[in-house]
C-alpha cells in the first residue's frame, strides 16, 4: 500500500468521520482522480517550450501527458482555435497514491 493511501485510511478518514459526524466508513469522501495541468503561454511563439513542459510533467507524473489545445481564438493573446497551449495528466487508482 502506498504511503499516502495508508495515511488517508488510518488518519485522515477517521478524522473526517468525527468532524462530519459520519457513522458509516463508506460514506467518507474519497479521492477518485488527481489531475495535473500546465498552461504554457509562450507556446504560441516557440513550440519547443511546449515540448519542455511535456517532458517536465512526464517526469513529475510518471506517465505521458496529453497536449491541450485552445478552444476559441483570442486575438489579444494571439491564439487561434486549435493551437496547443498546455498539457495535462490524469492520475487514477494506484498511480494517484504514489
Amino acid at each position: 500500500m502506498a504511503r499516502l493511501q495508508d495515511i488517508y485510511r488510518n488518519e485522515a478518514a477517521p478524522r473526517l468521520m468525527e468532524q462530519l459526524r459520519i457513522g458509516n466508513p463508506m460514506a467518507v469522501p474519497r479521492f477518485s482522480k488527481i489531475t495535473l495541468n500546465m498552461g504554457v503561454g509562450e507556446a504560441v511563439a516557440d513550440k519547443k517550450v511546449l515540448d519542455f513542459a511535456v517532458a517536465d510533467l512526464k517526469k513529475i507524473a510518471g506517465q505521458q501527458p496529453v497536449i491541450c489545445k485552445a478552444r476559441v481564438s483570442v486575438a489579444s493573446f494571439k491564439i487561434r482555435a486549435g493551437f496547443p497551449v498546455g498539457c495535462k495528466v490524469t492520475l487514477r487508482r494506484e498511480r494517484m497514491w504514489e
